[in-house]
C-alpha cells in the first residue's frame, strides 16, 4: 500500500472515530494481520517458560520432599523440560521482537508521512494560526508517544493476559479456594486505576499543552536572536523563556509526582496481598490441604498476577498519554481547512496572462475589506509593478495569485480560465516566486537553486549566476555551484541570499514570475545587477512584481499605484512621473 492509500485511510478512520481512540489504535493494525498473528505465536513460545517453570519447580520440591514415593530420575526429566523452555526463549524473542518492531516502525512512519501530507495540503490560513513548533511537537513528540502506546499496550497488554490467564487456569485446576482469595486482588486494582485516573488524564493534557507552548517559543526565540541580541534585549528574553520553561517544569513535576504516587500506593497494596497469600497457602499446607510445592507453586503465580496487575497500572499513564497524543494528532489529521483545489478545466501550458475581474477579499477573522472592486487586466509577456503604502493590499494581492487565498467575491482569470477551476499545483508548478524574505536550506548552492527541479545542467546554473551577478563569487568557491551553505544560507551575505532566491526562480523558466518586494535586502551594486536580470525577465514571461524602492521598477510596462485596496494611478514609469500625483509624490519621498 502506497503513502497516498494508507494517509487516505488514516484520514477516514480520524474522521469515523473521532471521538474513539481505542478504536483509531487498532485502525492503525489494518494490513498487519499476518504479521500480528505470527507475532502473537511467538509471544506464546517467548512467554511460555514463565508458565512452566513453577510447575516445575513445584514438583522438584513434591519429588524432594517425598523421597520414599519418587524417583530421582523425575528430577532430571523435570529440569530437563525446564531447559528446553528456557533455551528457545533467545530464538523466540528475536523473531517476536523483529515481526512486532517492523509493525510499530512501520506505523510511526504512517502517522509522520500522514501529517506531512496533510500539512502540504491544508490551506495557507491554517498554517497562519498555528504555531510551527506546536506543529514540530505533534510530528515528533506526540508520534513518538503513540509509537510507545501501541508497542506496550500490545506488547505488555499481551503479556499480562497470557500471564494472568495461564496462572488463574492452573491455580482453578489445582485450588479453587486458593482462586477466590486471588479474586480480591481484582476489585482492589481497579479502584486504584479509578482514583487515580482524572487526575493523571487531567495532567497529561496540561503537560502536553504546556510542551507544544514552550517549543513553539523555543523556535520563535532561536529565530529572533538576531533581533535579540541587535538591541540588547538578551536578559528580558532569558527571563520571558525562564517563566515559561519554569511552568513546563512545575507541570511535569507535578503529573511525576502523581505518577509516582499511583506507582507507589498499587505496589505497597499488592505486596500486602503478597504476604497475605503467602500466609494463606501456608496455613492450607499445614493443615494438609496442599503439598509444599503447591504453596511454591501459588505463590509463584500470585507474584506473577500481582506483579501483572502492577504493571498494568503502572501502564496506565503511558496509556492516558499515548491517547491524548493521538487526539492531538487528530487536531492536524481531522482538520477541514483543506487548500481548494477543484482542477476542473485543464490549463496546459501557461501562456501568463492574468485578468482581475471585480475582486474583493477580506480575511475571515476581519472585518475590514483588504480589497475592493479590483479590475485589471495583465496582458501575456507584461511587467506590471504594484507600489503603495503598508496595508494598501499590495501583498494580499500576490497571495491571491499564487492561490494561497480565494477572493470573497469576484474571479482571477489564469489565461482566461477561472483560477479557481484550475489545478493549482500545475498552475504553480509553472510560475516562479521570489519573496521579501529569502528562504534557504542548508544543502549546496545547486541544490539551493534546483529546489525540487529535475534535470538541470551545471552551465544553466551558471548562466542564471550570471544573470544575478553571482558567478564570479560562486566560481571562487573551492567547490563552486556544490559548496555547501549553512542553515538558512547564513555563510552568504543577505544580498547573496536573495540573489540564490531568485536564481531559483530563473531556473524554473516560469511563464509568470512574481517578486515580493526581492530586491529590498540588497545593496545598491547588486540591486542593479538583480535589475538587470529582472528586465531580461521582462521580455521572456509575465512579471509582476510589489516594489519598494521605486528606482527598480522604472523598465515595468505598467505601474499601479495601490491605496486602501484599489488602484488609485496607473502607467509607465514616465506617464506617472509627469502626472506629478501619487508615484510623484511617493518617489519624492525615496529621493
Amino acid at each position: 500500500m502506497d503513502e497516498r492509500h494508507i494517509y487516505e485511510d488514516y484520514i477516514q478512520t480520524y474522521r469515523i472515530n473521532r471521538k474513539n481512540p481505542l478504536k483509531i489504535l487498532l485502525s492503525f493494525f489494518k494490513g498487519y494481520q499476518k504479521r500480528m498473528f505470527l507475532t502473537f505465536i511467538f509471544l506464546i513460545l517467548k512467554q511460555s517458560p514463565v508458565w512452566v517453570i513453577p510447575i516445575v519447580v513445584a514438583n522438584i520440591i513434591n519429588v524432594a520432599s517425598n523421597p520414599d514415593s519418587k524417583s530421582y530420575q523425575e528430577i532430571v526429566i523435570l529440569a530437563g523440560v525446564a531447559l528446553v523452555f528456557i533455551i528457545q526463549n533467545v530464538f523466540t524473542t528475536y523473531v517476536q521482537v523483529k515481526l512486532f518492531g517492523k509493525v510499530i516502525r512501520d506505523i510511526e512512519l504512517n502517522l509522520r508521512s500522514t501529517l506531512t501530507i496533510k500539512l502540504q495540503e491544508l490551506s495557507m490560513a491554517f498554517h497562519k494560526s498555528i504555531q510551527s513548533g506546536k506543529i514540530m511537537s505533534k510530528i515528533m513528540r506526540d508520534v513518538e508517544n503513540v509509537q510507545t502506546l501501541l508497542y506496550m499496550s500490545v506488547g505488555s497488554l499481551l503479556n499480562i493476559v497470557l500471564d494472568t490467564t495461564i496462572a488463574v487456569v492452573v491455580i482453578f485446576i489445582g485450588s479453587p479456594m486458593v482462586l477466590m482469595f486471588f479474586a480480591a486482588v481484582i476489585p482492589v486494582a481497579a479502584l486504584t486505576i479509578y482514583r487515580f485516573r482524572k487526575p493523571i488524564r487531567t495532567n497529561n493534557q496540561e503537560f502536553r499543552r504546556e510542551m507544544e507552548e514552550t517549543q513553539a517559543a523555543i523556535a520563535e526565540m532561536v529565530e529572533m536572536i538576531p533581533v535579540t541580541r541587535a538591541h540588547g534585549l538578551e536578559d528580558k528574553e532569558i527571563k520571558r523563556m525562564q517563566s515559561r520553561l519554569k511552568s513546563v517544569s512545575h507541570t511535569g513535576y507535578r503529573l511525576d509526582q502523581i505518577n509516582a504516587l499511583f506507582g507507589a500506593t498499587s505496589w505497597v497494596v499488592f505486596q500486602a496481598f503478597q504476604i497475605l497469600c503467602l500466609a494463606f497457602t501456608g496455613s492450607m499446607a499445614y493443615l494438609g490441604k496442599i503439598s509444599i510445592g503447591e504453596v511454591v507453586l501459588y505463590q509463584t503465580y500470585f507474584s506473577q498476577i500481582v506483579n501483572q496487575v502492577t504493571n498494568l497500572i503502572n501502564l496506565y499513564p503511558i496509556l492516558t498519554r499515548g491517547v491524548e497524543s493521538i487526539k492531538s494528532i487528530g487536531e492536524i489529521v481531522d482538520t477541514d481547512e483543506i487548500e481548494a483545489n477543484n482542477a476542473i478545466v485543464p490549463l496546459n501550458e501557461l501562456k501568463g496572462r492574468v485578468t482581475f475581474v471585480n475582486v474583493v477579499f477580506k480575511y475571515e477573522d476581519g472585518s475590514d475589506y483588504i480589497l475592493e472592486d479590483f479590475n485589471l487586466d495583465i496582458p501575456a509577456g507584461t511587467s506590471v509593478a504594484f507600489v503603495g503604502g503598508s496595508g494598501s493590499g499590495k501583498s494580499t494581492l500576490l497571495n491571491l495569485l499564487i492561490g494561497f487565498y480565494e477572493p470573497t467575491e469576484g474571479r482571477i482569470l489564469i489565461d482566461g480560465v477561472n483560477m479557481s477551476n484550475i489545478d493549482k499545483k500545475e498552475f504553480r508548478s509553472q510560475i516562479a516566486i521570489v519573496p521579501q524574505n529569502t528562504l534557504l536550506f542548508s544543502g549546496s548552492i545547486r541544490d539551493n537553486i534546483t529546489y525540487n527541479t529535475c534535470n538541470v545542467t551545471d552551465e544553466q546554473i551558471l548562466d542564471v549566476l550570471a544573470d544575478v551577478g553571482l558567478l564570479d563569487m560562486v566560481s571562487s568557491l573551492p567547490e563552486g555551484i556544490h559548496t555547501k551553505l549553512g542553515e538558512h544560507g547564513g555563510s552568504l551575505s543577505g544580498g547573496q541570499r536573495q540573489r540564490i532566491s531568485i536564481a531559483r526562480a530563473l531556473i524554473r523558466k516560469p511563464k509568470l514570475i512574481i517578486f515580493d518586494e526581492a530586491t529590498s535586502a540588497l545593496d545598491t551594486a547588486s540591486e542593479k545587477l538583480v535589475q538587470k536580470a529582472t528586465e531580461h525577465l521582462m521580455q521572456q514571461c509575465t512579471v509582476v512584481m510589489v516594489a519598494h524602492r521605486l528606482s527598480t521598477i522604472k523598465e515595468a510596462d505598467v505601474i499601479c499605484v495601490m491605496e486602501g485596496g484599489r488602484i488609485v494611478e496607473k502607467g509607465s514609469y514616465e506617464e506617472l512621473m509627469s502626472k506629478k500625483g501619487h508615484f510623484y509624490a511617493l518617489k519624492k519621498l525615496q529621493d
